[in-house]
């Protein structure tokens, strides 16, 4: 057996979890071949003397990894100073041994509990950056609205911190006809703090009647006895193992490539229709001139030359008598009788 870092090693040896054997190390409690151990010292068990409050580590032969349904009122802990009852009571004597819980349940609550002796393997299911997922099924008092359960979902602030997004699910309610009655959810949690649970219910004003786990990352057993364990087989250790350890579970399949985008077709412009030759001004004007030549000079044919604008001068083909002043105001007709004016009024 190759050196390893003495708080990885007191975690395989089945002395307590990674970060508890950190303290340990820290308080000074753990020494090397008679020297005081510290953060990132190393050591072999073959070799050398370790040893954790004065009693030296022995290599285990084989780890243990225990299943139990724990009951109401018994203590997630090796041992409780206050005398209460712990879930090792529930274990028997000679299976005791470097065994300790993984994670926790609160004292009320009952529910599905590993029990190992492996360090490294209960801090990747316990700690909440691995990925496992736990369970659990929630009675609480009255219905909650939809509104209530989405803000559970997206977090709310527990002790200055957001909880992480949760799964939320109905389960039914116990009302008959129209009395509204409690109400079932089930709750999938990817963190585990210290009563949170009933703490984020107790935020929208609905409290826990009874909290109980019923899944550990892809491990469940509803025919297990409460108060009762029993051996996790070699598939239920791989599957939590690769639960916890991304790297170890079966490869995704790739996503699809992004379908390309492809723009519609352009509307093509219809071609601009061939316009006529011009004929050019020099053309146009000698027919212009033979249509005025063929028109009478008076009669309905012929147009009213219009009078031109002030202070310029008549045109050419306009008689004299019409327009003899240069103000361009000319006279009237000869033979028109001139137009009455009325009387002023008096």
């Amino acid at each position: 057996m190759s050196a390893e870092r003495v708080q990885k090693l007191l975690a395989r040896a089945g002395v307590t979890s990674r970060r508890k054997a950190e303290e340990l190390v820290r308080e000074g409690r753990v020494t090397i071949n008679g020297r005081v151990a510290g953060i990132g010292d190393k050591a072999d068990l073959a070799v050398d003397s370790v040893k954790v409050d004065g009693k030296r580590l022995r290599p285990l032969a084989q780890h243990r990894y225990l299943l139990l349904n724990k009951p109401k009122g018994y203590l997630t802990a090796v041992q409780d100073e206050k005398g209460r009852p712990t879930v090792l009571d529930l274990v028997p004597p000679p299976l005791r041994n470097a065994l300790f819980p993984v994670g926790r349940l609160d004292f009320q609550t009952e529910g599905l509990l590993l029990l190992t002796t492996d360090g490294e393997f209960a801090e990747r299911v316990a700690h909440p950056r691995h990925g496992c997922s736990k369970v659990y099924e929630v009675k609480v008092h009255g219905v909650p609205v939809e509104a209530e359960i989405d803000r559970l979902r997206r977090g709310v602030v527990l002790d200055g911190k957001r909880t992480a997004p949760a799964r939320i699910t109905s389960l039914g309610r116990t009302g008959r006809g129209e009395e509204e009655g409690n109400s079932w959810w089930e709750v999938q949690l990817q963190e585990g703090r210290t009563r949170q649970i009933r703490e984020m219910f107790f935020r929208i004003g609905h409290r826990v009647q009874k909290l109980r786990r019923v899944a550990i990352g892809p491990v469940r057993d509803p025919a297990i006895p409460l108060g009762a364990l029993r051996d996790l087989d070699e598939r239920e250790i791989d599957l939590l193992r690769r639960a916890a350890d991304p790297a170890l579970s079966p490869p995704k399949r790739p996503p699809l490539p992004p379908r390309p985008r492809t723009r519609p077709a352009a509307r093509e412009t219809p071609a601009p229709k061939p316009s006529r030759p011009s004929t050019g001004g020099a053309r146009r004007r000698p027919e212009r001139k033979r249509a005025e030549e063929a028109r009478p000079a008076t009669g309905p044919g012929r147009k009213r030359p219009s009078a031109p604008r002030a202070g310029r001068p008549p045109r050419r083909d306009a008689p004299a008598s019409a327009y003899p002043g240069p103000t361009g105001r000319g006279t009237r007709r000869p033979g028109r009788p001139p137009r009455p004016r009325r009387p002023r009024r008096p």
